[in-house]
């Protein structure tokens, strides 16, 4: 007659030293005796590999859980099998591998949508900066003319900070980068030698290219506001459209 390991239940052979499910140590038949394989009530232990499959299998929609929760499914499964009723359990892990396959299944439809998702999402992102950038701009052409008639000898500014210390514009976008855009006034200059500053360039360029914006925009002292499609604050003040 065979008899059975007193750690998980598993049936065992009257040569076996070690169990073959957990490993652990045990006598000879002659040592433990001749085991019923019939258990006294309430002696059955929940297998614990069951629970955990089914913990895992609750996060449905995370891939490495649901990996898990089948593999210790199956593994409980054949451990309970084995045990003669020493180890319970098996709803459990039935559960548990049923979540697991059902979050494995949905990972190709997360995918796709996330192909779908993400493009669009980067868009929006791209738009609502290009178009933060177009205020901006025009917040300093503004800022610009404020400056010039509050300092007559000086004119316009090349400087953002200056515009920033004047409370004419906010100090982020005095930094010089604002909502993914890169900004920088330049070609202050006079009619005259000596003279205040009666012309002004301002440019907004990405950062990133194709990540936080695509096009670039500028303007000058007309504040007539240009774009280019291409994100080259250069071209846009050589031969930028005028932003319609």
């Amino acid at each position: 007659m065979s008899s059975f390991c007193p750690s998980c239940g598993t049936s065992l052979d009257g040569s076996d030293k070690f169990c073959r499910a957990c490993g652990v140590a045990v006598a000879s038949s002659e040592a433990i005796g001749q085991a019923s394989p019939v258990l006294p009530a309430g002696s059955a232990k929940t297998n614990s590999k069951a629970v955990i499959s089914l913990v895992f299998g609750l996060f449905v929609f995370f891939f490495p859980f649901s990996l898990v929760a089948v593999i210790l499914g199956h593994l409980s499964l054949s451990e309970i099998r084995k045990s003669a009723g020493r180890l319970t359990g098996e709803g459990l892990a039935t559960a548990g591998l049923i979540l697991g396959y059902v979050g494995l299944a949905a990972i190709p439809v997360i995918l796709i949508l996330a192909a779908i998702a993400i493009p669009n999402l980067l868009r929006a992102h791209m738009a609502a900066n290009e178009s933060s950038s177009v205020v901006s701009i025009r917040t300093i052409t503004t800022a610009e003319i404020t400056y010039s008639e509050s300092h007559p000898n000086e004119g316009y500014t090349c400087s953002l900070s200056a515009l920033s210390e004047a409370q004419l514009i906010d100090k982020v976008l005095g930094s010089g980068q604002k909502s993914g855009y890169r900004f920088e006034i330049r070609g202050c200059a006079a009619d005259k030698a000596g003279g205040r500053n009666t012309m002004y360039r301002v440019v907004a360029s990405p950062v990133s290219g194709n990540e936080s914006g695509r096009r670039a925009f500028c303007a000058d002292q007309s504040a007539v506001i240009k774009v280019d499609a291409s994100g080259s604050a250069q071209k846009c003040l050589e031969q930028g459209a005028v932003l319609e």
